[in-house]
This record gives C-alpha cells, sequence and structure tokens, in this order.
C-alpha cells in the first residue's frame, strides 16, 4: 500500500492494487482510516476465495462502498455489473474516479445514505435479471451515531428476496454475534480474521452450506 498524498479538505488517501481478475495488478485509490475503513487484504482474498467462481455473470451489491474496492474485485473476477452506494462526497469522489479507471459501464454509483438508498437500488438491480450478491460493510464506529447500525442492517436483509438472492456477506466486528436466520436468508459460514469477521448468508431454499 502506497500513500498518494492529502486530498481536497486535508483528508489523505492511499493506492492498492486490484488483487486478481481481469483488472489484476490495476491501482486504486482508498481514502485513509479516518474517513473510512479500507478492507483487510487478507479478509478480502478470503472472500474471493469463497465466491469467486460463483459470482461470474451475476450482480454485486457493496452496500457502504467506500471507495469500491470489494465492488471493484468482484467486477475483475467476473461479475457483470455492481452497484455502489457511498454517502460521503469526498470518498464517492474517489470512488467515481476508481471505477471510471476500470470499467465505467460496469458499474453504477449512487450517492447519498445507503438505508435510504437500498429499496431503490435493489429494485433497479433486481431488473436486471441475474442472481444477486450482497457485501454489508457497516462502519464499525459507534461515536459516529451508529449504535444501531447492525440491527438497520438486519432490517435491510429482511427485505431481500431468495429468488433474486445468490448470497449476503456481512462483514463485522468479531465481538459481534451475527444471528444464524435473518428473513429468509440463513447463515451457512463464518469466518474470522482477529477484530473482523465474515458471514454468509444464503436463501433458505439453497442447499449445502454455502
Amino acid at each position: 500500500m502506497r500513500s498518494s498524498g492529502r486530498g481536497k479538505r486535508g483528508r489523505r488517501s492511499y493506492t492498492v492494487t486490484v488483487n486478481g481478475g481481469r483488472y489484476k495488478g490495476k491501482k486504486i485509490e482508498i481514502p485513509a482510516v479516518d474517513t473510512t475503513r479500507s478492507s483487510k487484504a487478507i479478509l478480502r482474498g478470503s472472500l474471493f476465495d469463497t465466491i469467486q467462481f460463483d459470482i461470474v455473470g451475476k450482480s454485486f451489491i457493496e452496500v457502504f462502498a467506500g471507495s469500491g474496492s470489494i465492488a471493484i474485485e468482484a467486477v475483475s473476477r467476473g461479475a457483470e455489473h455492481a452497484w455502489c452506494m457511498e454517502r460521503d462526497r469526498f470518498v464517492y469522489d474517489i470512488l467515481v474516479s476508481n471505477v471510471e479507471n476500470i470499467s465505467p459501464g460496469s458499474f453504477t454509483t449512487v450517492f447519498g445514505d445507503s438505508f435510504e438508498l437500498f429499496e431503490s437500488v435493489y429494485e433497479r438491480a433486481r431488473r436486471e435479471g441475474r442472481g444477486i450478491y450482497f457485501y454489508f460493510d457497516p462502519p464499525f464506529d459507534i461515536r459516529d451515531g451508529m449504535e444501531e447500525i447492525y440491527d438497520k442492517c438486519l432490517s435491510l436483509m429482511e427485505t431481500i428476496e431468495p429468488e433474486s438472492c445468490e448470497m449476503v456477506v456481512v462483514e463485522h466486528m468479531s465481538a459481534k454475534e451475527m444471528p444464524e436466520e435473518v428473513g429468509s436468508l440463513r447463515k451457512s459460514r463464518s469466518r474470522r480474521f482477529g477484530k473482523s469477521s465474515l458471514s454468509y448468508y444464503i436463501p433458505h431454499k439453497r442447499g449445502g452450506d454455502g
């Protein structure tokens, strides 16, 4: 990871590279941790080791997109289209720049609050007719007024219909115990990476362990 200096309003950003797929090695910009949290490389690697062959030709929704690093990795590894929501203007500008440098036609970026945008973005993605992967990476910092962030995320997950859903992945604090079932979804596995964990949910209609 390499520092790329300070952006507007004096906020620092960094560059990282896409880990795999058709855009492997391409650089993307990541805001510093005081702006948004970039996913750890080992966690991101584990995620795509798990889903990389299954996401080919599918849609991908990154609910709290930040710089779009997860959605970009998904498209690089074969996802047909990715939808990215971000409410911080500085971070959103970086997100737009990143996807324009990768493959602008493969992404839809939406500025605003993810909780307010989710229903409309989900509906637009559902109309495309492809199975959808969802990635939730809510802010961990309760000092930002996010005490109920997980409950609000679970409420969004309850609205996901099994017919359109391939999988929901939630990145969360390892100290947070995620429920075994959320709406039409059931937890198929969890993986811990220090203070962060990934929990995978699949529709009840699916067999196997995800």
